[in-house]
């Protein structure tokens, strides 16, 4: 199965990047493809390249969406986790590192 990784990003400390890479850990490790945006080097000045290449993962590839935890306080993760809607794809809740 395909997982796109959706959470927060702007604001937060070093992007929010260790929580991505520690629930794509995871998610990996239990046989998971996970797409996971921290991985692709946008910074918060590229919002709209990076928004641009996440949305089309997500129409594209994604059969479904894992949220880390905040995801609706961001706008971006709020346009990815309503596209999936859109699309039909099941969301699910991220694994937190433990």
């Amino acid at each position: 199965m395909k997982l796109y990784l959706a959470g927060p990003m702007t604001g937060i400390s070093d992007l929010n990047f260790p929580a991505f890479h520690a629930a794509a850990a995871v998610l990996r490790a239990r046989g998971y493809q996970v797409f996971n945006p921290a991985e692709l080097g946008f910074g918060e000045s590229d919002y709209r390249a990076a928004l641009t290449a996440c949305l089309a993962w997500i129409c594209d590839e994604a059969d479904a969406l894992a949220v880390l935890p905040g995801w609706e306080k961001s706008k971006g993760a709020q346009a990815e986790v309503a596209t999936a809607y859109a699309l039909g794809l099941q969301v699910l809740k991220a694994p937190e590192a433990s």
